[in-house]
Order: C-alpha cells, then sequence, then structure tokens
C-alpha cells in the first residue's frame, strides 16, 4: 500500500474550501454542509467539475502534481440519514463521486501528469466538537461503510479529514488497512494548536502511530489557521516528519467563532501563502498544500507560487 505522494518528487496542490466556496460565493444551500448532496443531479455535478476545473488549470499553470479530493466528507451514515439518504443512495453517491473524479483526471491527464484520486472521509460528529466519542473498534466499523465503498471505486487513497480526536483516526487507520489502500489521517486544532479533544497535536500522531503500527501514509492538518500551529514545530521533534500536507483556513477565528458567523472571512491569500512557504522550510516532508474555510482558488493560486518558487 504505497500511496502516490510519498512517490512524488514535486509537490502537489488541492483544492479549497469546498462548502463555503458554494454557500457564499455560489448561493448554494447545502443541508448539513453536504457537498455530496450535489451529485444527484446533473447540474449540481457540473457544478462540482467545473469547480475542479479552476484549481486543475493552477495546477498545470504551476506543474504540480494535484490531489482529487472526493466532495464526500458528510457522505457517511449518520449525517447522510439526515438530510434522507438510505444505505443504497448513500453508496450510490459516494461511487458516483469518484467516477466523475475519474472524468476529471481523464480530461487532464496529458497536461498534469500526478492526479490521485482521494476519497475524503469526514468526521461521525461534529468537526469541532469531540462531545461524542468512539472506540477504536466502533470507529473502524462505522467508518467501512464509506471506506469499503472507495476501496471498490479504486481510489488511490483515502483522506480523513478535520478529525479532532484520536481513536477515530486509528479506526479508519485500520479499517483502511483491511481494505488494502492507503490512509490519510488530517487532524483540526484550536487556537492553541492543539485538538479540540485538547491533546497535543504531537501526542496525537505519535499515538496513532503507535497503536496503528505507522500504518497510516501520512498525516496532514485542515481547518486551522497557520498562526495557530505554525509555532509547534520549533524543536525539530521527530513527529513533525510525519506531517506531509497542510488545508489551512482563510480565517485566523477559532471554531467557535467561525461557527456563529453569519459572514464569510477570506483573510489574506498572500499572507497564507506566505505563512505556507515558511512552513515548508520547518516541515521536512510537506507535501500537500490545499485550503479548507473561507479559502478558494485565489488563495491556492497564491499558495501555489509561493511554494513552487525555490
Amino acid at each position: 500500500m504505497t500511496d502516490p505522494v510519498s512517490q512524488a518528487s514535486r509537490p502537489f496542490l488541492t483544492d479549497g474550501g469546498l462548502e463555503t466556496t458554494l454557500i457564499f460565493h455560489k448561493g448554494i444551500e447545502l443541508p448539513e454542509f453536504a457537498a455530496f448532496h450535489l451529485l444527484r443531479h446533473d447540474i449540481g455535478r457540473n457544478t462540482l467539475r467545473d469547480y475542479f476545473h479552476t484549481y486543475l488549470e493552477i495546477a498545470a499553470e504551476y506543474d504540480t502534481g494535484f490531489i482529487l479530493e472526493s466532495p464526500t466528507w458528510r457522505a457517511n451514515p449518520d449525517w447522510a440519514r439526515k438530510i434522507g439518504y438510505s444505505k443504497k443512495e448513500l453508496i450510490a453517491a459516494n461511487k458516483q463521486s469518484i467516477a466523475d473524479l475519474e472524468s476529471i483526471r481523464n480530461t487532464y491527464s496529458d497536461r498534469i501528469s500526478q492526479l490521485p484520486i482521494s476519497g475524503c472521509i469526514g468526521p461521525r460528529g461534529d468537526g469541532y466538537s469531540p462531545s461524542s466519542q468512539m472506540s477504536p473498534s466502533e470507529a473502524e466499523s462505522y467508518h467501512d461503510h464509506q471506506v469499503k465503498t472507495f476501496a471498490d471505486a479504486n481510489v488511490d487513497l483515502i483522506t480523513a479529514m478535520t478529525l479532532n480526536y484520536v481513536e477515530e483516526a486509528i479506526g479508519i487507520v485500520n479499517s483502511a488497512m483491511a481494505a488494502g489502500i492507503p490512509s490519510v489521517i488530517s487532524f483540526t486544532l484550536e487556537t492553541d494548536g492543539a485538538l479540540p479533544s485538547g491533546e497535543k497535536l504531537g501526542d496525537a500522531i505519535r499515538r496513532t502511530d503507535a497503536d496503528t503500527n505507522g500504518s497510516a501514509a501520512y498525516f496532514m492538518i485542515n481547518c486551522a489557521h497557520p498562526t495557530h500551529f505554525e509555532d509547534a514545530f520549533d524543536n525539530g521533534e521527530d513527529w513533525s516528519h510525519r506531517i506531509k500536507g497542510i488545508r489551512a483556513n482563510a480565517s485566523t477565528l477559532s471554531h467557535e467563532e467561525l461557527d456563529n458567523s453569519e459572514t464569510l472571512d477570506d483573510g489574506d491569500p498572500a499572507d497564507l501563502a506566505d505563512r505556507l512557504r515558511r512552513l515548508k522550510k520547518i516541515l521536512p516532508n510537506l507535501t500537500v498544500y490545499g485550503g479548507c474555510c473561507g479559502t478558494d482558488h485565489r488563495h491556492v493560486r497564491a499558495i501555489g507560487k509561493a511554494c513552487t518558487a525555490d
């Protein structure tokens, strides 16, 4: 199970904040923040296709690889049930998301040589709150549904985003191991650089690795601004070598402040890009660059320029 990122000789871009772009820039209603709901009709699928085309043009411009991340962060049983999906419909939506990305990949394969498809998995609960936690075995059983669907669809890897406690991460890694596909774990952090569970990032990475025999392909950080965590790497800790990707928020606001905001804080694309460029010099294996809440193609373009300049 070798992930395509570890084999690459150049950086990868990925997209920005899909859900915030759709809601605030496109005026599209997303029940329960579920972008996969757009897959149910051609208009929605075309919207997603156009969204990815914008970012792929940036990757082609800067001669990077690009990770095609499926719009399935909410496509797990509990969240899907809230918006009326049956198990059969949920499986179909996850498979459709990968089929559409394969079509997009075929369109760009002559211009971008490295285009892995990642099946995106989100947390069972609220990404900002670890109030209801599972054991590793419970998390493995719960996420098996989506992991196996992605394995059947022949994804190149799965990426679990916005995880806020370690046990869920362990369960997902174990599920992916059983399915025979590489897994990536992306933790979200509060303004103090710790997970919402209170655990320090280094401790979370070490514990996930210890309980899975280091089976995650690599780790990421998402849904946090660099100012929240850029001081965590000053001492050159060994665990920092396991971080290969950052999908940063545009805003410096806390999760609670973002949750209560009725407007979009899109921050400063140039400043965000410069902060990621500086992190690239601190994190020796940083390879994957993208955005999360509030970011769009402007941010990713600035990041692409900054992080391919050296």
